[in-house]
């Protein structure tokens, strides 16, 4: 695990104290190297796996990745109340890097109440240490400057109330992308297909927070490998959404301006076969 020697020692006096490692797990490639690290650190008993399922907008395959790629562990499978493409249909604008509502209502806020649920659960059946959650997530430094900055174990003053003591956890903060590549190679394993055909990032199909290339590689899969999408109408429909909402999903830039998703991946929606 790539961390100091007082994380690490910290880390392990939560695992003798027999604290919950939930493991938040989209199926991605940082999700399932994040998952063989604790899996040979944090005792079976100990893990359980939370997944934000995001619908019509996330690659296929992702649960089943996720099963296939883990030990059996319990997995929580949790939804917000809205999808992504209703929200910004409702609220006519798409979410942003300064405004990521995306993340905090599809990911962040029903896993963290999932967690919640699952520590009552342990409650009620008397389980030592009950309320110890260590909320692992695989946020890389290498990914962002932001990412670079944030701690490696911070205590959670906002989750611990009501009986809980909750810390989060990023157990491959340090971990280089082949270095992540490499440990998913060193368990026998592969990560999802979609990387192998050219994706960096992994989660929505179509994200705010990615590259150019992605955006491009995201369109053309949507065009010749439909079947890779849990909506194969997924592009037409955000194409649609920003020529209703008259906004662009993507913040303009120096560079290029304000432009559609058209303009950026050079996919016409209406020219993709039905």
């Amino acid at each position: 695990m790539t961390m100091n020697a007082e994380i690490l020692a910290k880390v392990q006096s939560l695992i003798d104290l027999k604290a919950l490692f939930v493991v938040n797990h989209s199926g991605g490639k940082d999700s399932q190297a994040m998952y063989l690290v604790l899996r040979d650190m944090v005792p079976r008993d100990q893990l359980v796996l939370v997944h934000a399922d995001l619908g019509a907008v996330e690659w296929a395959g992702a649960l089943a990745h996720i099963k296939e790629t883990t030990a059996g562990e319990p997995l929580h499978v949790c939804t917000s109340r809205r999808g992504l493409l209703q929200m910004i249909e409702e609220r006519g604008m798409f979410p942003s890097p300064a405004n990521r509502s995306c993340t905090s209502d599809l990911k962040r806020g029903p896993i963290e109440r999932t967690i919640r649920g699952i520590t009552r659960e342990r409650q009620a059946v008397g389980i030592e240490n009950w309320g110890l959650v260590v909320n692992c997530m695989g946020m890389r430094a290498q990914e962002s400057s932001n990412r670079k900055k944030l701690p490696v174990l911070k205590f959670s003053h906002r989750n611990s109330k009501a009986g809980r003591e909750w810390y989060d956890l990023l157990p491959i903060h340090d971990m280089l992308e082949h270095e992540v590549y490499e440990t998913i190679a060193a368990a026998g394993q592969r990560p999802h297909p979609v990387y192998a055909l050219g994706m960096k990032r992994f989660s929505c199909v179509l994200c705010i927070m990615a590259s150019e290339e992605d955006l491009k590689t995201a369109a053309r899969l949507a065009t010749e490998q439909p079947e890779l999408l849990n909506d194969p109408h997924l592009y037409r429909k955000y194409v649609g959404l920003e020529k209703s909402t008259g906004q662009v999903m993507m913040m303009p830039t120096k560079k290029h301006g304000r432009r559609t998703l058209e303009e950026i991946t050079g996919v016409i929606a209406d020219e993709m076969a039905a």
